[in-house]
């Protein structure tokens, strides 16, 4: 099978063989649907066989023209290196799923150029802003990671006055894709809140805001037939409803001897589930029905909450988050009748803007990137104090946590980049 395989100089092959010489296992290398050189996949796979000397031959006579060589080179160059968008967004949801995101946000694929999609340059970015889509153009990106989604409310054209929009038909007439992550790092065991809060030390740690197990069969309803034949009417008619097929039913026999049904549907079916069932006298008469509960998703959700096992101060706090943000300034605010030596128990964080998921929490510090000027008053009034990054100051860090997790499950000839134009549009002057 081979392990690489590239045009050197636009006319030499150099072929690495592993476990077999060349047969149709290279096939499967070299197919895809965009190959310039169709003729060499179908000769490879289906003529030479295990004849490599006959396939570089063959090989050799495709590569004679200029023209056609260098489609050659190119198509080879990419099948070598590059990975198919699909399975790299497969990577990215074995990572963070995307049903761990908060229902008003836009996230996932963006932006899906047209053609077959080999991925073989990637750019992490917190922001696509223009001085991004810059840099991404420069290093020939074929996929952009924007943790913040550029596309976020619906829009009926494409213009150039907005910026946004803007950014969007760069992406297209550039072939690059645009994913965006955003709260499903947020919510993720081990994601953006996890990694925020690691930053004030050891401790116990809980989510603030649940997370909760998709359950698409969300009602359960339970009846009694009262034989094998009543039971089986009502089933052969509940298969005749609409999305019949979205429902299960288990069947059990109770003490009386009749038939005891327990059914789970989505929303979707429950009316004619609901109808089929009160037509039967029996059956309708020992109807119940209860919505099932999602379960929660442990260790996912929205924002953190330590108990630190060794208690700092605020002063320590702070200085630990500097670090760990990588920033030389933070904004302050110290709670009622706190000063910098008091002690720090407690401590929650919100990526970004996290006034309404840390609201109401009991803590001793506060960690977000932006609060309202209200929501800081509130929280110093209880006694909380708070600390401000800036909104994407409080997110960016996670980018170069992330940039490895994504390495170690991409090939090694997949560049992953970390934006450098990317910065907060705010800084202290």
């Amino acid at each position: 099978m081979f392990s690489e395989c590239r045009i050197v100089s636009g006319s030499l092959l150099r072929l690495s063989c592993r476990l077999s010489p060349l047969n149709l296992s290279c096939s499967a290398t070299f197919k895809r649907p965009s190959c310039p050189c169709s003729s060499l996949h179908h000769s490879a796979s289906n003529t030479f066989g295990n004849r490599p000397v006959l396939f570089l031959s063959h090989l050799s006579s495709l590569l004679s023209s200029p023209h056609r060589s260098q489609k050659a080179s190119r198509w080879l160059s990419q099948a070598a290196v590059s990975m198919e968008l699909k399975a790299v967004l497969e990577v990215l949801e074995q990572l963070a799923p995307l049903s761990l995101a908060e229902s008003w946000d836009n996230v996932g694929l963006l932006v899906e150029p047209s053609k077959p999609h080999p991925v073989k340059a990637i750019l992490l970015t917190n922001d696509l802003t223009s001085a991004v889509m810059d840099e991404a153009e420069a290093m020939q990106c074929d996929l952009i990671i924007s943790y913040h989604p550029p596309l976020f409310r619906p829009f009926k054209r494409l213009v150039q006055k907005d910026w946004k929009q803007r950014l969007a038909v760069r992406a297209i007439e550039g072939g690059i894709a645009v994913f965006s992550p955003h709260t499903s790092w947020d919510s993720a065991n081990g994601g953006l809140n996890d990694w925020l809060i690691g930053g004030l030390g050891g401790g116990r740690v809980s989510v603030l805001s649940q997370a909760l197990c998709s359950a698409p069969q969300k009602n359960r309803l339970e009846f009694t037939a009262r034989g094998q034949e009543e039971l089986n009417n009502i089933l052969k008619l509940l298969k005749e409803t609409e999305n019949s097929e979205a429902f299960q039913y288990t069947v059990l026999r109770n003490e009386e001897g009749g038939q005891q049904v327990i059914l789970t549907c989505p929303s979707s079916a429950l009316t004619p589930v609901v109808q089929t069932v009160l037509g039967n006298t029996t059956a309708s008469q020992s109807l119940s029905i209860t919505q099932v509960q999602q379960p929660p998703m442990l260790g996912c959700g929205q924002g953190r909450h330590i108990v630190l096992d060794e208690p700092v101060s605020v002063a320590v706090a702070v200085q630990r988050m500097k670090t760990h943000l990588g920033l030389p300034h933070l904004r302050l605010a110290l709670g009622e009748q706190r000063s910098l030596d008091a002690v720090v128990k407690t401590a929650a964080v919100c990526a970004g803007s996290g006034a309404s998921v840390l609201q109401g929490v009991k803590a001793d510090l506060y960690v977000t990137g932006e609060m309202s000027h209200h929501e800081v008053l509130d929280a110093v009034a209880k006694g909380t104090s708070v600390v401000l990054s800036d909104h994407s100051n409080s997110e960016r860090g996670f980018l170069s946590v992330f940039k490895e997790r994504l390495a170690s499950r991409l090939p090694d000839s997949v560049t992953i980049a970390i934006s450098k134009r990317d910065r907060d549009p705010l800084e202290v002057v």
